[in-house]
């Protein structure tokens, strides 16, 4: 790989299902592989999900607290090493747009 990809996601679960999946199945460095806000606001997403969404439970009150600020961006350097093509796949993969 020769330069850095880049994609940005709606929800924190699809960027770290996509990690994962460089990770574990792609043999990248995960050292390599920067998660961060898409902008200067601390966020989970567009939209809130997994343990960032309220809870539905019986008799649980649901949390409202989430910054729901903007995308989620993930980086992954040249140093991760991998094949650019199936880096770009698995960020389509997941709903991932290109930054």
């Amino acid at each position: 790989m020769s330069s850095t990809l880049t994609a940005t996601f709606t929800t924190r679960r699809e960027a770290e299902l996509v990690v994962e999946r460089l990770v574990q199945e792609f043999k990248l460095d995960r050292k390599a592989i920067a998660v961060q806000a898409d902008g200067d606001e601390s966020t989970v997403g567009e939209t809130t999900s997994g343990g960032d969404a309220p809870s539905v439970g019986p008799g649980a009150e649901g949390r409202e607290d989430a910054p729901v600020e903007g995308r989620i961006r993930v980086s992954v350097s040249p140093e991760a090493g991998g094949d650019p093509e199936a880096v770009r796949s698995a960020f389509a993969e997941f709903g991932g747009e290109s930054a």
